[in-house]
């Protein structure tokens, strides 16, 4: 069993976190308030609805819990939890999880070495570096969608360098895709999945914004937005095999909610980190500065949602990462990908860490709570009835 307050912020017995547990009843929302837990499933009975409704959300009553540093919960890291254990879930239920891609200079440049390596690890290195001296510094420095950026794509046009990567990273439009349905991504302490047919994969540690239906963001937590590189790589049209499959998105611990002490500028100035731990002994490290993003999180958020496509439950947005792991974990020239058994942390002053063990898709337990389930679930406990 883990002592959960190790995985948040320094300052959580003050802040006020919104999650989600798998309790003997069924999922239930919670609110960390004041450093205790509570279930305000008879407040809001999802976490959809406590967002809605965060404007009264520090006064909800609900059960108390405990102290969050006198309860256990439970890890795929731990062989075997005993029967009090808690289950920490994604803190998300009916929103569905947008991600942004291409966001910083260096995830763009990956990218196109992605294309032009077709998938394959071993090509990529040569490539990279004929890519970053001519592509790199320039392209960090441009504005989305200004004149300066229509007129380095003309210039990489005629060099043969322009990339359908390279134009949702410097072009007026972002790159905005589904990276998992509702319900189905995993939170923290759980297993996270990359296919098993998939030879070059790695995690992206990213901060993930929650918002509602108007699209007014109601606060952060972390995610690891995983990729299969050689699927994308082969074909942009893969993306959705690269990226949403069986425990490939995670996110938690907890949502951070905005208020006087976290704001959406504290998310502007975060820096991520990323630690892997495999269990053969090998280590990686990497960090992502939040301020080197190349569209306004706020902006990223405002092309997700509009005219032209509404959220009626809200919905979660990852924002991208500027990580891409490139050194050779074991043969040469092959670059990171990820085994079995993976430690994966990804970090944040303000938000914690998020802790996942990775194992593959089809060996992760499989989603099978849908939307219809979890109705059937919360009317058969009365809190459909409750909260109307």
């Amino acid at each position: 069993m883990t002592d959960l307050t190790g995985s948040l912020a320094a300052d959580w017995e003050t802040a006020l976190m919104l999650g989600r547990l798998a309790l003997p009843e069924g999922p239930t929302p919670v609110l960390v308030r004041g450093g205790r837990l509570y279930d305000i499933s008879g407040f809001a009975p999802t976490v959809a609805d406590a967002v809605a409704r965060r404007a009264v959300l520090a006064e909800a009553s609900g059960r108390d819990l405990g102290r969050l540093d006198t309860l256990e919960f439970a890890s795929a890291r731990d062989e075997a939890a005993p029967s009090n254990a808690l289950k920490l879930l994604a803190p998300v239920d009916l929103q569905c999880v947008k991600a942004s891609g291409v966001t910083f200079a260096v995830s763009a440049i990956e990218r196109v070495i992605e294309e032009r390596a077709q998938g394959h690890a071993d090509r990529a290195r040569d490539i990279r570096e004929a890519l970053k001296d001519k592509v790199g510094t320039d392209l960090s420095a441009v504005q989305p969608g200004s004149d300066e950026a229509a007129s380095l794509k003309a210039a990489l046009s005629r060099e043969g360098l322009w990339s359908q990567y390279l134009e949702v990273a410097i072009g007026p439009d972002a790159e905005i895709f589904t990276k998992a349905p509702p319900l189905a991504a995993v939170g923290w302490g759980d297993h996270v999945g990359v296919r098993s047919d998939s030879r070059w994969n790695n995690p992206e540690p990213e901060i993930v914004l929650v918002c509602d239906a108007a699209g007014a963001v109601a606060g952060a937590t972390l995610g690891n937005d995983v990729n299969l590189r050689d699927f994308e790589g082969r074909s942009a049209l893969l993306l959705g095999k690269a990226k949403d499959n069986n425990a490939s998105c995670a996110l938690g611990p907890f949502i951070r909610l905005f208020d006087d002490g976290f704001t959406i500028e504290d998310v502007r100035r975060a820096r991520v980190s990323l630690e892997v731990e495999g269990a053969d002994g090998y280590r990686l490290t990497g960090e992502s500065s939040m301020d080197q993003i190349s569209r306004d999180p706020l902006e990223l958020v405002h092309q997700t949602i509009g005219r032209n496509h509404q959220y009626p439950d809200g919905f979660a947005l990852m924002l991208g990462t500027m990580f891409a792991p490139v050194e050779d974990r074991d043969t040469p020239g092959l670059g990171f990908t990820h085994k079995p058994g993976d430690l994966v942390r990804v970090s944040s002053e303000r938000l914690g860490t998020l802790e996942n063990v990775v194992t593959t898709c089809d060996q992760a337990p499989p989603w099978t709570l849908g939307i219809g389930e979890l109705m059937r679930n919360l009317a058969g406990r009365g809190l459909l009835e409750a909260a109307s």
